[in-house]
């Protein structure tokens, strides 16, 4: 379970993308809840899942890596 530090973080994190996101969005495009949902998804995906996932991977990595040495 997360600590409430963690959180705290990872809302600090998200506010930040989301401003970085929305920098790079045409906020005229924007006019419905569906069109703001379709975007974001789509910013997600491009963006920030493939930089998650490289980070686990990498944390996957050293893991066995560690593993291997013992």
């Amino acid at each position: 379970m997360m600590t409430p530090e963690q959180q705290q973080a990872i809302k600090k994190h998200a506010d930040a993308i989301a401003e970085i996101l929305y920098a790079d969005c045409n906020s005229e495009e924007l006019k419905t809840l569906e069109d703001i949902e379709i975007k974001v998804k789509e910013q997600i995906l491009t963006h920030v899942s493939p930089e998650i996932g490289f980070f686990l991977s990498a944390q996957l990595v050293e893991r066995k890596q560690e593993e291997q040495k013992h």
